[in-house]
């Protein structure tokens, strides 16, 4: 095989609903003061007892059945999140268990909000090496378990939720090259730490990096994939805030592509933010088979990973 290809995807969000005017009871914002920052409306809150691998399994499951294949297809299980509680058995165990995969290689994969376009070059990686033929690749996070709901800056970005896609082997060359890296000295701009556990942010920092050095890595992810930016027909970037998605999409050139705003009514949902936001634009059946799109993902630590990726 010289590759690997997009087969299926599928998304879930908990049933909870929490509005901006409902932030605006807990902290002094509003509606409006939330619009023109950063564009969210809604966010879905997961219950306590539901844990990241719950949200990981509920995507897991959709992205199989649409994939036609089963559980025992599967040689590769990662999982991408920042906010799992339990250390062992991790999250991409716990997914395995809760479908069926009776093995296999299940790894979970630390890279915050680029957590997911970095495990998808990974599964694409280990299917080019043949040491795995069909791969499940999710992102998950439940970002309110860490939300300090006393901090208006950071309280009216988060939301919890997942998304996941199933990779198989490709005689073509459906998914990547990726291009992935790292600012490391900006590192502390985005933090998940502390007792409790509370996310925090320069968000400063992140905006500056965001808005300046990754519209010129993104056009890189594209001529690595051999395709131009006006002939993107999805750009699928991680769901941080309008003010960034917006510049990013607008510097990029993709002029005749679909962006993905889902941040709009789920927020910031971290590693989830990608893959939810692919899942939902394919369930509408707004990007054609076969067109290329652009997946860009960056954020914690202060990393990035995009490549393109054929719709299926």
């Amino acid at each position: 095989m010289s590759g690997s290809r997009l087969v299926a995807t599928g998304h879930y969000q908990p049933a909870k609903i929490l509005t901006n005017d409902d932030l605006a009871e807990l902290v002094d914002t509003s509606d409006e003061w939330i619009g023109k920052r950063v564009g969210i409306r809604t966010r879905h809150v997961a219950e306590d007892g539901e844990s990241v691998a719950d949200l990981a399994t509920h995507a897991a499951a959709k992205a199989l059945a649409a994939s036609g294949l089963d559980a025992s297809d599967l040689d590769l299980v990662l999982v991408a999140t920042c906010t799992q509680t339990e250390r062992a058995p991790n999250v991409a165990s716990r997914v395995a268990a809760g479908l069926g995969v009776p093995g296999g290689a299940l790894m979970d994969l630390g890279a915050s909000c680029s957590g997911f376009t970095h495990a998808l070059a990974q599964a694409d990686h280990a299917i080019r090496a043949g040491a795995a033929t069909h791969a499940l690749v999710v992102g998950a996070d439940k970002m309110t378990a860490v939300t300090d709901w006393t901090d208006r800056t950071t309280c009216v970005l988060t939301g919890d939720g997942a998304g996941a896609a199933v990779v198989s082997a490709s005689e073509e060359a459906r998914i990547g090259p990726v291009v992935w890296g790292s600012a490391p000295e900006l590192g502390r701009a985005v933090r998940i730490e502390g007792t409790p556990t509370r996310f925090s942010q320069d968000g400063q920092t992140v905006y500056r990096w965001a808005t300046t050095r990754l519209p010129a890595i993104a056009r890189q992810a594209c001529e690595r994939g051999g395709v131009r930016p006006e002939d993107l027909a999805a750009v699928v970037l991680h769901q941080a805030n309008l003010r960034i998605i917006e510049p990013i999409a607008a510097k990029l050139g993709a002029v005749n592509a679909i962006v993905a705003t889902d941040v709009v009514e789920s927020g910031n949902t971290s590693a989830a933010s990608v893959p939810l936001a692919l899942s939902k634009l394919l369930e509408r059946g707004e990007v054609p088979q076969g067109a290329p799109m652009l997946l860009f993902g960056f954020g914690g630590n202060l990393s990035y990973a995009g490549m393109i990726v054929r719709c299926p």
